[in-house]
């Protein structure tokens, strides 16, 4: 639940930035719509070309600026190539050195021609506001505005076809997105360079400029039509629109019908400014505002666009916290790139087919901002519970089965589920006297103890078991949980003999330092239990709970009782008499149980005591004994117990001689015509 709460706040925190929109997050807005701008395929404009005076244009004509004579016949040669309007984005505020003013005006009188003028701090010359009409609420507060402008002589300004304003409003990172359309100056409208010059071709007189509660909306030519802006009458400028630039030296081209732009582009005289397809000249800057405005096409942030980038991040961030949190971390891994990839082409045909500005950044962000932590989260949460499994199992499992458990570890939610399991119990017998043995020394029965339980131990993990718990001098284990084990029965009888086969090793050790031998009993039962996590919260083990547990504990209990090491169940010794030379032992109903079971012992490898011995000759005679005995044919069957003694390798005469006991103990009882043969055990 923890992890949840972090991520739902991690989301909360932000949409909080999102909402608040501070200057960093506006930056890398606009870095991340500068890339939908590279995308787009260049298109060269056909009806402005732009005229440079480069570095070679200085070496024929001389030095910049150019007298003003030599400049108006400059004019004149490029409308007698077919030019419908030159644009002259220079600021003619002072008389020409060369005093060549009166050329340079009738130059302006006679041909269709646009000058430029500046903003400035203080007012110089002659700057042209046009005449424009308010539509709405004032543009007051929302136009920039500044407190003079420096404009041209004041005979230029009367002869120029248009006079507009040469500015640029780059972004707080230094890059020009937008270009004002209009500026206020002491309280009037003064148009942009590239509004005068789409007027002019328009052949209007004013424009008109529309302002609403949330600032400029729109300027408008009669004759051109309506350019929306935003609120502070910018345009977003679509830079995949190039000119063709033609040297001034060189002989001029076809330019009919056009409208040509006459800059400077040598040395240390061209300014150059940083935009999203990377520097440019400001005369490419110029044809770029005007054919954007001229295409029809406004680029514009689309009024939905700050809730479907509020809202989108939130929903598409709670859809990735659940995947990573809740489902595998593979789902997680490959909806991630999908949704990244999905918001970054959606934005992008947005802008390129609509003109729509949806911010990419901000969601990319976000969701993968939240993918990070709540995958941290969620790997610090199965890392914890990889080394609680770890902890947990690392003494009772092998490491192979450890590590599969930690790379599934569902498998150990809290609770238990129902399934069949191969349970072992294995206790010492006779621990009283080997204790006492040590009275003076507890530390020397605790190492005893330890060289029981740690080869046995070592062998149950060895085929694939689970020890559940130590119970003293006890060992309880189990097979097919927490992992499935295909061959459960083989692998615990297998670990049964094993188990003996160390312990024959141990005593002669413990022999040779004069100490008692260990014996042990083994019981070993199949059966549905309910196994799992059994405990609190706080605290729990894995342990199994059943019926078929406290079987195989009785069933430990009767092996001293039949005088064998090992007492199978039936279900455990079903189909195992190909691998085992098993045994029927008795039908028993085991102290609190009503239900008989017969019960049997495995010898060993069937192959090796089928090699050692007439195995099927004594099995068969075994059988026959069985029979006998549950027909209550006494005599019979004490002839059979004294044949079988001494076969099977002596293995079973222990077994024989009990079973002689309680012959001859039945055959002086008064039993019930119906006996059934089943013994009923008194003890554990």
């Amino acid at each position: 639940m923890k992890k949840w709460i972090i991520s739902f706040i991690v989301i909360i925190l932000l949409c909080g930035i999102k909402f608040t929109n501070p200057w960093f997050l506006d930056v890398i807005r606009l870095k991340g719509l500068d890339s939908h701008q590279r995308q787009q395929e260049a298109i060269i404009i056909d009806n402005i070309v732009t005229i440079e005076i480069n570095n070679d244009t200085l070496a024929k004509y001389g030095q910049w600026p150019f007298p003003r004579g030599e400049l108006a016949d400059i004019v004149y040669n490029i409308y007698k190539a077919g030019a419908n309007l030159v644009v002259l984005p220079m600021l003619f505020a002072e008389p020409d050195r060369h005093g060549q003013d009166t050329l340079f005006e009738n130059m302006l009188l006679t041909t269709p021609t646009i000058i430029g003028q500046i903003p400035g701090d203080v007012t110089k010359g002659n700057p042209i506001s046009r005449g424009v009409s308010a539509v709405g609420a004032s543009w007051e507060g929302w136009l920039y505005r500044y407190p003079g402008a420096v404009g041209p002589l004041k005979s230029f300004a009367d002869a120029a076809l248009g006079v507009g304003m040469l500015i640029v409003s780059p972004e707080d990172d230094g890059v020009v997105r937008r270009v004002p359309l209009a500026v206020d100056i002491d309280g009037k409208v003064y148009p942009s360079m590239s509004m005068e010059i789409i007027r002019a071709l328009s052949g209007d007189l004013s424009y008109q400029i529309k302002t609403g509660a949330a600032g400029v909306e729109a300027l408008r030519i009669p004759k051109y039509g309506i350019t929306k802006t935003d609120a502070n009458g910018n345009i977003w400028i679509d830079f995949k629109y190039k000119t063709k630039v033609y040297p001034l030296y060189e002989e001029l081209p076809d330019l009919s019908g056009k409208t040509v732009i006459l800059t400077v582009t040598a040395s240390g005289l061209g300014s150059v400014l940083a935009t999203p397809v990377g520097n440019i000249y400001g005369y490419d800057l110029l044809a770029t505002s005007i054919t954007t405005m001229m295409s029809g096409r406004n680029i514009s942030i689309p009024y939905w666009g700050n809730i479907v980038e509020l809202v989108g991040p939130f929903i598409l961030s709670l859809i990735i916290c659940i995947v990573v949190l809740k489902l595998r971390w593979l789902f997680g891994a490959i909806l991630l790139p999908i949704m990244l990839g999905g918001i970054y082409y959606s934005s992008l045909q947005l802008f390129v087919k609509q003109g729509f500005l949806v911010d990419w950044t901000y969601p990319i962000l976000t969701i993968f901002i939240v993918w990070a932590v709540s995958a941290f989260l969620r790997f610090m949460d199965e890392f914890k519970l990889r080394q609680q499994i770890k902890k947990q199992f690392e003494h009772y499992l092998a490491p192979a089965m450890v590590k599969k458990l930690q790379q599934s570890p569902d498998l150990l939610k809290l609770g238990g589920n129902t399934k069949e399991l191969t349970l072992l119990f294995c206790d010492i017998r006779g621990f009283t006297p080997i204790s006492e043995q040590y009275k003076t020394n507890p530390q020397g029965l605790t190492k005893l103890i330890n060289r029981f339980l740690t080869p046995m131990t070592d062998i149950i993990m060895r085929n694939g078991g689970t020890v559940d718990k130590y119970m003293g001098d006890c060992i309880m284990a189990f097979w097919n949980a927490p992992l499935d084990v295909e061959d459960q029965r083989k692998r615990a009888i297998q670990t049964s003999h094993e188990m003996l086969e160390h312990l024959e090793i141990l005593n002669k050790e413990l022999k040779n330092e004069k100490s008692l031998p260990i014996k042990v009993g083994i019981g070993l039962n199949t059966g549905e239990v309910v196994v799992g996590n059994m405990g609190s919260n706080q605290r729990f083990d894995y342990s199994v709970l059943g019926d078929a547990v406290n079987l195989a504990a009785r069933l430990e209990g009767q092996s001293k009782n039949y005088g064998v090491q090992i007492v199978l169940g039936e279900e455990t010794a079903k189909n195992m008499d190909k691998d085992f030379a098993m045994i029927e032992l008795d039908e028993i109903a085991v102290k609190g149980k009503q239900d008989a079971v017969k019960i049997y012992t495995s010898l060993g490898q069937y192959k090796i005591i089928n090699h050692s011995m007439n195995w099927v000759f004594a099995h068969n005679q075994h059988e026959k004994f069985l029979t006998l005995y549950r027909q209550q044919s006494w005599v019979l069957a004490l002839k059979f117990v004294s044949d079988l003694r001494d076969e099977f390798n002596g293995m079973l005469t222990n077994y024989y001689d009990i079973m002689k006991e309680r012959i001859i103990e039945l055959k002086e009882t008064d039993l019930p015509k119906d006996w059934d043969g089943v013994y009923r055990a008194t003890t554990k």
